[in-house]
């Protein structure tokens, strides 16, 4: 080698990207929706980051609070079967995210397959590749953001077919919720399900609120499954109902944040997304 060869050159370290909260997604490889919804929020996240915490909240700080994913292998079809397949690739799948760093937060990201598992089966398998982690999945964060809001009497409407809305409803009733109405597209490709438009969707909400008694009135709407994309039209389409709205997305986004005790509000992305942690 004829050049002058210079090695081990000295240098300083800065903390990396998003030192203070890592969160990890395990997202559904079929999901076209997660990853643009989380990242519409994060990038919220960074732009109140220097406006006041919520009252009673244990942190100020949400600059360093960052996601990164992993896809797993599933079928675009969604079934009770299809879902269930997904449960011996969870562990391998997290082990991508980051490998050999620590996560604060994992999320599965898939509502129906977490109903279909059960969460704590969801949970055990994340803990094999993240053991000092928390978690959650969409249903585990829907229940606690309709904790949250003080909503037990509910309207639920998801994309699903009829096996897996059975299974949606029963889930949430055994939790304690009280199911006033609930409604579908009967939809079970996700390519499709992630194209369904906002007026589709509140068109499908009215609806279903237009099939409830006003003597014992729906305390929020919950609009089941990681595809559905909606969380730039909450604030308008609660506004226009007048009661609470949540999507998987919305709710997994602010669970995974209060569980990093990240406490910030995130005003224009729907009431949930302003509220604190439950305890």
């Amino acid at each position: 080698m004829n050049s002058i060869e210079i090695q081990k050159l000295p240098f300083v370290t800065n903390p990396s990207i998003r030192e203070r909260a890592r969160i990890g997604l395990v997202v559904l490889a079929s999901d076209y929706t997660v990853e643009h919804e989380f990242r519409l929020a994060f990038d919220a996240l960074q732009n109140v980051s220097s406006s006041p915490p919520l009252p009673n909240s244990t942190s100020t700080e949400s600059d360093g609070v960052e996601f990164f994913s992993a896809r797993i292998a599933n079928s675009p079809q969604i079934t009770s079967a299809t879902l269930a397949d997904m449960q011996s690739r969870i562990t391998a799948t997290t082990e991508l995210i980051l490998p050999g760093d620590k996560l604060d937060v994992v999320a599965y990201c898939c509502t129906s397959a977490s109903v279909v598992m059960g969460e704590q089966a969801v949970f055990d398998r994340l803990a094999a590749a993240q053991p000092s982690a928390k978690f959650t999945t969409p249903v585990t964060a829907a229940m606690a953001s309709l904790t949250a809001l003080q909503a037990k009497r509910i309207a639920v409407l998801t994309p699903y077919r009829d096996e897996i809305n059975k299974q949606i409803a029963d889930y949430l009733s055994a939790a304690g919720f009280d199911i006033a109405c609930f409604g579908s597209f009967n939809e079970e490709m996700d390519p499709v399900v992630a194209c369904i438009d906002d007026k589709s969707i509140e068109a499908g909400i009215q609806q279903l609120l237009d099939s409830t008694s006003s003597a014992s009135p729906v305390e929020a709407v919950f609009v089941s499954c990681t595809s559905i994309r909606l969380l730039h039209a909450l604030d308008a389409i609660e506004a226009r109902l007048g009661l609470p709205v949540i999507t998987s997305n919305q709710a997994l986004i602010w669970h995974c944040l209060r569980l990093a005790d990240c406490s910030q509000s995130l005003p224009g992305l729907g009431r949930l997304l302003t509220l604190p942690a439950c305890d």
